[in-house]
């Protein structure tokens, strides 16, 4: 199937490691150029020379910390001429009401939630004066299931959620989607360092992290490259017609009655 994503170009943050490569490399095969954001540069570059041993796509770093408002406004005024944009920066930390401090909730969420605020808000108005463009937010499942071991994210997807609904149903009359997607545990590379690390805790010996993962969807966590063909495509006039809502990529996890 065509895609006919040929020729555009998105933005990706977080897209020098994870899930953000992943799409990056997937939106490339179609024949995007990208625009790449991350912390660190070094990841940034070694992405983009995997990205350009593989694609004749044109391919631009942007070394930012996306939790610095100014940061995210300069990166959508830099990049507001995307044709996609793709929020995928943020970890938000495990921990309870009472064991997660006020910091480390604010830090997390000033580069999940504001950044992804932020970031949107510059390019969001580009598009909608162009009357073209697609923006997805990759959030996370625990807005579906909240959890008190997760509360930081928990909260912080539901919002997410919200905000891709609200948007994404108004963004259709200046012909711009809006869609938001739930991944479930996805095997990334520090997906995997954490199970291996559990597995040896566990069972003493980090090889048998797949026995730690037997309970999910099918018996196993998601591939990236599953989460970013979805993402692709939902990026892609295919899907022309979505917008204002929530895709869960996670093998009907959200669905199960047992938690």
């Amino acid at each position: 199937m065509d895609l006919k994503l040929s020729g555009r170009t998105a933005l990706i943050t977080g897209g020098s490691r994870g899930i953000g490569l992943g799409v990056a490399q997937s939106l490339a095969a179609e024949g995007c150029h990208l625009h790449l954001s991350s912390r660190n540069a070094a990841d940034l570059e070694a992405a983009r020379s995997r990205i350009l041993a593989a694609h004749k796509v044109n391919v631009t770093c942007h070394a930012l910390d996306l939790a610095v408002s100014d940061n995210a406004r300069k990166l959508g005024e830099t990049c507001k001429g995307v044709d996609i944009l793709v929020n995928n920066a943020g970890a938000i930390p495990q921990g309870t009401l009472t064991g997660l401090d006020e910091k480390a909730w604010r830090d997390s969420w000033d580069l999940k939630v504001f950044g992804y605020i932020n970031l949107s808000r510059a390019i969001y108005a580009a598009m909608c004066e162009r009357k073209r463009g697609v923006i997805v937010n990759i959030i996370g499942g625990a807005g579906e299931r909240p959890t008190p071991g997760y509360i930081a994210g928990s909260m912080a997807n539901a919002g997410l959620m919200a905000f891709s609904r609200a948007l994404g149903a108004d963004s259709p009359n200046h012909g711009v989607r809006v869609i938001g997607l739930n991944p479930s545990a996805t095997a990334t590379d520090r997906g995997v360092v954490r199970w291996r690390n559990q597995a040896q805790k566990d069972l003493g010996d980090p090889e048998r992290w797949r026995e730690l993962t037997k309970g999910f969807p099918f018996g196993r966590p998601a591939t990236v490259e599953e989460i970013a063909d979805v993402v692709t495509f939902l990026c892609s006039d295919r899907a022309s017609y979505v917008s204002g809502t929530v895709i869960s990529v996670d093998g009907g996890a959200a669905a199960r009655t047992n938690r």
